[in-house]
């Protein structure tokens, strides 16, 4: 009998056991919080003439959309990226020249959504966003978003139209 029993619990772990790596756009739900990394953007600086922001690497803005699906408060602390050797990289605290900037302070109420840009400085190359449940400190379980390497094609330069026959 304990034999069957030590049997059907392992079966049951294996069905609640949680998948942790989840592909850009899918929601990943992580006790209260729901993530859903939206697009992702490289860019060499950030803000206008007067007040550019040049990264030591390169700035990697990330839209992100965060629900509370909890009964309480729920703070989203910084997030951080991994690369493929395990080196990790905090979310910038700094939103300056970043449009829609997710914000430093990030209390969601019950059934509320907020949805903005985190942005990173950081190496050309494809990573692993981690995010948490808003959890206690020490206690917090995790998850890991794939953010691939997509470099975006600048915008033509318009150039006068082909002559026929030339």
């Amino acid at each position: 009998m304990l034999a069957v029993a030590l049997l059907l619990t392992g079966c049951a772990n294996k069905q609640n056991s949680v998948r942790i790596d989840y592909p850009m756009g899918e929601r990943v739900t992580l006790g209260p919080l729901t993530y859903n990394v939206i697009e992702t953007a490289w860019r060499s600086q950030l803000g206008g003439d007067f007040k550019l922001r040049v990264p030591q690497q390169r700035y990697l803005m990330i839209t992100i959309s965060v629900t509370n699906g909890g009964g309480h408060e729920v703070s989203v602390p910084l997030l951080t990226l991994e690369n493929q050797s395990g080196q990790t990289f905090l979310e910038s605290d700094n939103g300056e020249g970043v449009d829609n900037w997710f914000g430093l302070l990030r209390t969601l109420n019950p059934a509320q959504t907020q949805q903005g840009r985190i942005v990173f400085d950081v190496p050309l190359t494809s990573y692993k966003l981690r995010v948490n449940d808003g959890g206690e400190s020490g206690a917090d379980r995790y998850a890991w978003i794939q953010i691939p390497l997509h470099i975006d094609a600048d915008a033509p330069i318009d150039s006068p139209p082909a002559t026929p026959g030339k």
